[in-house]
């Protein structure tokens, strides 16, 4: 009996992995179909817009370009340039610099001619206490705003912006990265294109810059980074952004928008008390706070996503930083998620509450746990001599194959759509990558999952961590 018993529990557990991994083939074919919906519609809609009107037009609403700074010395000068230099007409930039230990702030002062100035704060906004405001004596650099504060973390940092801000809009993005001189063009146009929902929310794909080429402040050369790690990533991005995110766009239910490039209505930003900064995940975070709080006011608003790319930074090329990074995903990933844990299969959030939340909480959370143990599981059943190797293999082989499918998918989508590798070389090796990836680079992320789940759970204390910057490649 007890064998008997045995037996119906090991062909359950088959059953429900069987399950588990149809449901993840469905879901990632209907995210490429979705996906590529909505590439199409966006390229068909945008042959039609001369965006470079919006530049000329007196009625271009007003844009802060909030950049927290944190030890940057290496590339702050050249980053700040960049920003500078977009073409658009009503934006200004300001740089929070958030206690960094390094010299930031006074290569600032000295390359942009910064003195202090009195600018007064709302006192009932909560963040970090401001040592001081800057602004340049060079009309040049006149939309440039320096805040020097004590630290408090990028959230903190990103308050105190928004708190400083008097713009419509403010744009949100890590110094290090470089954005496309029209970048802010598409953003304004997507903040305008809808007539009957308000747009709360624009938010795009970020690439990886690792081993471009980099000429004042000006993305000249684009190259497959030299660094195997960082070419991982650059697959990874690739997969996450063209297709995961373009897919729940398309149906209105995007529940995060990347702290490297997103833009928000700083009314409502302000409504819902900005970023948390009790969360690591701050930007997963003031998606689902801004998104509830037009959901309780019942107003139609949407939240829109450029696949242009806009914007490009530098991803980490260090195992440790990786793994701390990705731990860090994690615990705000898990923090969020609790946070706003009455909207799991709670029809009142509709898609999100039904779908989108859904996702996140079985793909995003559970699933790199039910890898983690589902291998040591596999390991025991073999040496118990109880594991069914057909089954074994065969779904192995399904999984395999499927995730080299769509990462295939996405990067041959990617060359037609926008061709940024344009080497045949690059596209081959990232095809390789692909081939690789579930053993080298997967089994890294997962173990930094089940980590950043782990420090959560058992509430150990780890912070932010560090990202050391190498700087972009200059042209010669």
């Amino acid at each position: 009996m007890d064998s008997e018993l045995f037996g119906v529990v090991l062909e359950y557990i088959n059953f429900v992995f069987f399950v588990f991994t149809l449901i993840l083939f469905v879901l990632f074919s209907l995210m490429a179909y979705f996906s590529t919906r909505n590439s199409l519609h966006y390229r068909n809609k945008n042959s039609f817009t001369d965006i470079s009107k919006i530049m000329a037009s007196p009625l271009a609403p007003t844009i802060t370009i909030i950049a927290p700074a944190y030890n940057e010395g290496l590339t702050i000068v050249e980053n700040i340039r960049s920003l500078l230099s977009l073409q658009y007409v009503n934006y200004d930039v300001m740089v929070v610099n958030d206690g960094s230990k390094d010299d930031t702030l006074q290569k600032l002062i000295d390359s942009y001619d910064l003195v202090k100035i009195n600018m007064e704060m709302d006192p009932d906004w909560k963040s970090k206490p401001v040592r001081g405001i800057y602004k340049s004596k060079n009309r040049a650099f006149e939309k440039l705003t320096v805040v020097d504060k004590m630290n408090g973390g990028k959230s903190d940092a990103l308050n105190t912006g928004v708190a400083l801000s008097t713009s419509k809009y403010v744009g949100c993005i890590d110094v290090d990265c470089l954005l496309q001189p029209d970048a802010l063009l598409h953003v304004v146009k997507s903040f305008f294109q809808r007539s009957k929902k308000r747009v709360i929310a624009v938010g795009g794909v970020i690439r990886v810059a690792n081993s471009c080429i980099i000429q004042g402040g000006q993305l000249e050369e684009i190259r497959l980074p030299s660094n195997w790690l960082a070419r991982f990533q650059l697959l990874e991005y690739t997969r996450s952004f063209i297709l995961g995110r373009m897919a729940w766009g398309r149906i209105d239910s995007l529940l995060i928008i990347s702290g490297a490039f997103g833009f928000f209505e700083r009314e409502i930003a302000l409504a819902v008390g900005g970023y948390d900064t009790d969360t690591v995940g701050e930007d997963m975070e003031i998606v689902f706070k801004m998104r509830r709080y037009m959901h309780d006011r019942r107003e139609p608003y949407t939240i829109e996503y450029i696949p242009d790319p806009l914007c490009w930074t530098e991803v980490p090329e260090d195992l440790k930083i990786l793994v701390n990074q990705r731990d860090r995903w994690a615990r705000g990933n898990l923090e969020t998620l609790f946070k706003h844990k009455d909207m799991l299969f709670n029809s009142k959030y509709g898609r999100l509450g039904l779908l989108s939340y859904p996702y996140w909480f079985f793909y995003e959370w559970l699933s790199p746990l039910l890898e983690f143990f589902g291998f040591f599981t596999i390991i025991l059943f073999a040496y118990l001599g109880i594991l069914n190797w057909e089954f074994f293999f065969m779904i192995t082989l399904a999984i395999f194959l499927f995730s080299i499918m769509i990462s295939f998918y996405a990067i041959l989508w990617d060359v037609y759509s926008y061709n940024q590798y344009r080497k045949t070389k690059d596209i081959l090796i990232l095809m390789g990558l692909a081939i690789l990836e579930p053993f080298i680079f997967h089994p890294i992320v997962v173990y930094a999952a089940v980590r950043g789940n782990y420090k959560k759970l058992f509430k150990i204390k780890s912070g932010w961590g560090s990202q050391v910057r190498k700087g972009f490649a200059k042209a010669s």
